[in-house]
C-alpha cells in the first residue's frame, strides 16, 4: 500500500502539488506534520529529487527532529543524503559558518585584515547581550534607571525585526528616549562587531543581507535547495520573509504551511500580513485547505472554532471531525484564584484515577495568559501531592555555573569575545579584581583591541601589580592550554616547555606542568587529578618517565612518527577546564546542598558534550546547539501534568485541558484592549488554547482576584471570550451560567466566599468538604467524611505562602504584626481568637481601618487568610 493512501483528499492534493507557489492553510490539528513530511517523502520517492536540494524550515529544535525522524522513516533506505530539515536560527547559522566572510570590506589601513565578522563569530545570549548594553550606557553615562538595558534590548530587537538599522531609529524616533536607543543601538552594535559576535537576530539579518548582496552566494544556495517548505509561516516575521524571498529563486517552489487563525507571536515581530498577503507575493499561488481535525472532538472543535470566528483579518476554514459529540465545554466560576486552582488539582487528581484505573496514560494540563498565575496552581498541586512540571522554567543553559563553562568554551573558541571573557576572568575567583579589570577594559578603549589582546599588552607592559600579573598570565595560559588541547597540539606544547626547563627557568603555568608530581601547577591553579571526577574518562595516557613530558588528553595519545595529534573533544575539554580551574573542588568546600545540585550541572554538561561528541559535533556546533535552546524544546510529553503559558502550549495536544483565568484584564490581557489588532490576537490565543484539548476542555475564572498592589481582591469582569462559546456547547460545573453575562453571584460587596442563608448549597467549588490529602484513595475519602481533619498547614497561609518563597530560593519574611487597640465597637483585634459561621475558629491577624467599615484578616486553620469586613463578618469571640 502507498504511503499515500494514509492521506485524506485536501492532504493528498497538497502534497502532490509539488511544482510553483504553494499556501496550505492547516487547521489545529489536521495533521500539517504529516503533510510536509510525506510531501519530502514524495518528492524524493516519486519525483525522484535529490534529498539534498530540499529544504524545510521550522521554529523549534523538537518540530525539527519530529519531521526528520518521520521523514526517515518513510524513506530512510533510498539515499545516504538528507533532506536539510532545520530552525531558521540553525540554517542561518549554517550558512553564516559557510559564507559570511563574503559580507567583509578591506581594510582601509594596509596590512590590516579585512573589516566584519570571520566564520569564528560567536552567539550572544539575553545575559550577554544586557552585559554589552550596560557597558555601553555606562560609558556614554545613560542612567540604568531611566532607561533599562532590558528596555533598550527590546527596542533593538524591534528595530531588527522591521530591519531597521541605527539611522533609520533615529530617523523615526518621535521622542528623546527613542534617540538615544538609537545610539546605543550604533555603538551595542559596534561593540558586537569587535567581539566578533552576532546575537539571535543577527543571525537572521546578516543570512538575509548576505543573500541580498553576494550573488554567488545567493545563486550557490538557489541551486542547491530546489524545493523549499516553511512550516508555522503565520509566525514568520519580516527578516524570515525576505530570506524565504532569497531563497525561493527563480522557481518559486515554495510551499508555506501555516493557519491565520493561530498566529499569536506578534510581539515577537511575527507578521501575519505573510501569510495573509501569500497571494500577493506570488500571484500564481494554489491554496489548499486543511480542514479536518483528527485531535478533538466535535464539541471542543465547534467551540474554539465559533471563539475565532469574531476575528476580521482571517482566510477562514470550516473546522470538522469524525469525533462528533463529546463531553460538553466544562465551565467553573471560582470565588476567587486560590479556589480555582483547587478546583483544577481536584479535577486532574480525579482524571489521573480514572485514567489509571482505565489502563490509559493520563496526561493534563493546565494553561495561562501569564507566567505569574502558576504559583496558585503549583501550590495547588502540592497540597494534592501531584506531581507537575512547568515549562519554561529556569533553563538548564542559564544557570550560573553552567553559563561560567560555556562562557570558557566560548573564550577558547574565540578569545575577543569580550562579554565570555569578562565572566571567567576571576571565575572562580583567581585574585583579578574590579581595578585590575579596569585597567584592562580603560587600556583597550584606549588603544582599540579586545579585551584580550589588552591582557597580553597589559602582562608585556607590566601595567599591573605583581600579584594582579600573575594571576592574568595563570588565566592566559588556561585559556591557551584549552586551545592547545581543542587543536591536538598539548602534546608539543608541553614539549616545548620542557625543553625550555632543561635549559633555563620555568616562566610558564605550562611549563610548570612538568617538575614534579608534587608541582604541577602555579600555586594560585588547582591541581589537575583526572580520578577525581566520578564517571569521567579524562586521563592522560601512558606516562613515559624518560622524555619527562605528561600524556596528551584522551584520545589525542602519542602519536605515530609523521602522524598529528588528533583534537580532543568539547567532552575532554570541559573535564580540563572543571578540574583546572577547581570549580567542582570549591563547590565540595561549600558543602551545602544547592552546591551539589550546582555540581550535578556541572557533570551533565559534559553528559551533553558527550552527546555532542556522538553526534560528531565540532565546539561550534555545540555551542550553537545551547544558544539556539528554547523554552518548546524543554517540554517533556511524559509528564502527567503539566503548567504551562498558552504561547509555550502551541504545537502541544492533551486529553484534558484547564483553560484559566478567562477575565477582562487577565485574558485578553490589559495591554491589549486598545487596538483591535491586539484584541484578535489574543482570540487567536483562546482558540489555540481550547484546540490543545482532545477530549475534555474546562474553563474557569475567578469572581475576585488579587492584584499586585492591592490589599482586597478586585472582582472581575468574564472575559468577552466566554460570551462567544455558544451556551449549547457549555455545561456548568458547581454553579449557575448567570455569571458569563456579566453578572456576579450574591450581593454587591458580598464576601466571594460567603455560604448563602436559604440553605441550600453554594454555587462554587466547596473544596473544603472534599479529601485534599496526598492518598486521595477511596478509603481516605471515607475517613474524613467520618472524621474531618485540618490539613498540617493552611493552603493560602503565611507559612505556605513563605514556603512557596522558599523553595524558589526567594527571601520571603513573615511580618510581625504588633498589637493595636482598634477603635470599632466589636473591638476585635490582633492575636485575639474567633469564630466564624462558615470557617470555624481563627485568629485575627491584621486590623485595617476604623470604625463600622474596619476590615479584618482572619487566619483559619482550614481555609487559610481570609479578609473580611467587620460589620458584615458574623465574627464572634471564641
Amino acid at each position: 500500500m502507498s504511503f499515500l493512501d494514509q492521506l485524506n483528499p485536501q492532504q493528498r492534493e497538497a502534497v502532490e502539488t509539488t511544482e510553483g507557489p504553494v499556501l496550505i492553510l492547516a487547521g489545529a490539528g489536521s495533521g500539517k506534520t504529516r503533510v510536509i513530511t510525506y510531501r519530502i517523502a514524495y518528492l524524493i520517492d516519486r519525483m525522484g529529487v535529490m534529498p539534498e536540494s530540499i529544504l524545510a524550515m521550522t521554529f523549534t529544535n523538537k518540530a525539527a527532529a519530529e519531521m526528520g525522524e518521520r521523514v526517515e522513516k518513510l524513506v530512510g533506505g533510498l539515499s545516504i543524503a538528507k533532506p536539510v530539515i532545520s530552525t531558521f536560527h540553525s540554517f542561518c547559522v549554517r550558512v553564516l559558518r559557510r559564507d559570511i566572510e563574503a559580507l567583509q570590506i578591506p581594510s582601509a589601513t594596509p596590512g590590516q585584515p579585512p573589516i566584519g565578522h570571520t566564520k569564528k563569530f560567536v552567539i550572544y545570549d539575553e545575559s550577554d547581550q544586557q552585559s554589552v548594553v550596560k557597558s555601553v550606557m555606562k560609558r556614554l553615562g545613560v542612567d540604568d534607571k531611566q532607561l533599562t538595558p532590558r528596555t533598550v534590548l527590546s527596542r533593538i530587537s524591534w528595530a531588527k525585526n522591521h530591519m531597521l538599522d541605527p539611522q533609520e531609529l533615529y530617523l523615526q524616533s518621535a521622542d528623546p528616549k527613542t534617540e538615544k536607543i538609537a545610539h546605543l543601538f550604533e555603538e551595542y552594535r559596534k561593540e558586537l562587531r569587535k567581539a566578533n559576535a552576532l546575537d539571535f537576530d543577527d543571525l537572521l539579518l546578516e543570512a538575509t543581507r548576505l543573500l541580498k548582496s553576494s550573488a554567488p552566494v545567493r545563486e550557490y544556495y538557489n541551486r542547491r535547495f530546489q524545493y523549499l517548505l516553511i512550516d508555522e509561516y503565520q509566525d514568520t516575521n519580516r527578516p524570515q520573509y525576505e530570506l524565504m524571498r532569497m531563497l525561493a529563486g527563480t522557481r518559486h517552489n515554495v510551499c508555506a504551511v501555516g493557519d491565520e487563525d493561530q498566529s499569536i507571536y506578534s510581539w515577537r515581530g511575527a507578521d501575519i500580513r505573510n501569510i495573509l498577503e501569500f497571494e500577493k507575493d506570488f500571484p500564481e499561488a494554489k491554496i489548499i485547505r486543511l480542514e479536518q481535525n483528527y485531535r478533538s472532538t466535535q464539541n471542543i472543535l465547534q467551540a474554539a472554532s465559533s471563539v475565532v470566528a469574531n476575528n476580521i483579518r482571517r482566510k477562514g476554514k470550516n473546522l470538522w471531525t469524525s469525533r462528533q459529540g463529546g463531553t460538553k465545554i466544562g465551565y467553573y466560576e471560582a470565588p476567587d484564584g486560590e479556589n480555582e486552582a483547587l478546583f483544577a488539582a481536584d479535577v486532574t487528581a480525579k482524571y489521573l484515577r480514572e485514567a489509571a484505573e482505565r489502563g490509559e496514560t493520563p496526561r493534563a494540563a493546565v494553561l495561562f495568559r501569564t507566567n505569574s498565575q502558576s504559583r496558585l496552581f503549583e501550590e495547588a498541586m502540592r497540597r494534592y501531592g501531584l506531581k507537575y512540571k512547568v515549562v519554561g522554567g529556569f533553563s538548564f543553559y542559564e544557570r550560573a555555573e553552567i553559563k561560567d563553562m560555556i562562557s570558557y568554551l566560548k573564550v577558547i573558541q574565540n578569545p575577543d569575545d569580550s562579554i565570555s571573557l569578562l565572566r571567567v576572568i576571576n571565575t572562580p575567583t583567581r585574585g583579578i579584581g574590579k581595578g585590575s579589570i579596569d585597567v584592562i577594559e580603560r587600556l583597550a578603549l584606549e588603544t582599540g583591541l579586545s579585551l584580550w589582546g589588552a591582557i597580553g599588552e597589559a602582562v608585556r607592559r607590566q601595567l599591573l601589580p605583581p600579584r594582579a600579573l600573575t594571576a592574568l598570565k595563570t588565566f592566559q595560559q588556561l585559556i591557551r592550554d584549552g586551545q592547545a588541547i581543542l587543536s591536538g597540539t598539548f602534546v608539543e606544547q608541553l614539549t616545548e616547555s620542557v625543553e625550555t626547563d632543561h635549559v633555563g627557568a620555568v616562566d610558564s603555568p605550562a611549563q610548570a606542568l612538568v617538575p614534579s608530581a608534587d608541582d604541577l601547577l602555579p600555586e594560585d591553579a588547582a591541581a589537575f587529578d583526572p580520578n577525581e571526577l566520578e564517571n569521567f574518562s579524562f586521563d592522560f595516557g601512558d606516562y613515559e618517565s624518560s622524555a619527562g613530558v605528561p600524556p596528551a588528553v584522551e584520545g589525542a595519545s602519542r602519536p605515530l612518527p609523521g602522524q598529528q595529534n588528533p583534537a580532543a573533544t568539547t567532552a575532554d575539554l570541559l573535564k580540563f577546564l572543571i578540574d583546572r580551574t577547581g570549580y567542582i573542588k570549591l563547590l565540595e568546600e561549600e558543602d551545602t546542598p544547592e552546591a551539589f545540585s550546582r555540581i550535578e550541572n556541572l557533570r551533565e554538561l559534559v553528559n551533553a558534550a558527550m552527546d555532542s561528541r556522538d553526534r560528531g559535533e565540532t565546539l561550534d556546533q555545540f555551542l550553537d546547539h545551547a544558544a539556539l535552546i528554547s523554552d518548546a524544546d524543554d517540554y517533556d510529553e511524559r509528564a502527567q501534568i503539566t503548567l504551562m503559558s498558552l504561547h509555550a502550549a502551541k504545537g502541544l495536544e492533551f486529553p484534558l485541558v484547564f483553560l484559566s483565568g478567562l477575565e477582562e484584564g487577565l485574558f485578553p490581557h490589559s495591554r491589549t484592549m486598545l487596538q483591535p489588532d491586539d484584541i484578535e490576537e489574543e482570540r487567536r490565543l483562546c482558540y489555540v488554547g481550547m484546540t490543545r484539548a482532545m477530549d475534555q476542555l474546562i474553563l474557569t475564572r475567578a469572581v475576585y482576584r488579587r492584584r499586585y498592589g492591592t490589599d482586597l481582591p478586585e472582582a472581575s469582569v468574564p472575559s468577552r471570550f466566554l460570551e462567544e462559546v455558544p451556551a449549547p456547547l457549555i455545561e456548568e460545573l458547581g454553579g449557575r451560567r448567570a455569571s458569563r453575562a456579566g453578572t456576579s453571584h450574591g450581593r454587591a460587596g458580598a464576601s466571594p466566599t460567603q455560604s448563602r442563608s436559604d440553605g441550600h448549597s453554594s454555587p462554587h467549588y466547596s473544596y473544603e468538604d472534599e479529601d485534599q490529602s496526598a492518598a486521595w484513595r477511596r478509603s481516605a475519602v471515607a475517613a474524613s467524611r467520618q472524621k474531618p481533619t485540618a490539613p498540617a498547614k493552611p493552603y493560602n497561609s503565611i507559612e505556605n505562602i513563605a514556603e512557596f518563597f522558599a523553595s524558589r530560593g526567594r527571601k520571603f519574611t513573615i511580618p510581625k504584626t504588633p498589637p493595636e487597640e482598634p477603635t470599632g465597637k466589636r473591638g476585635f483585634r490582633p492575636g485575639q481568637k474567633v469564630r466564624h459561621p462558615k470557617y470555624g475558629e481563627g485568629t485575627v491577624y491584621q486590623r485595617e481601618g476604623e470604625g463600622e467599615e474596619a476590615k479584618i484578616t482572619v487566619q483559619f486553620p482550614r481555609f487559610g487568610l481570609k479578609k473580611l469586613v467587620e460589620k458584615y463578618a458574623q465574627l464572634e469571640r471564641a
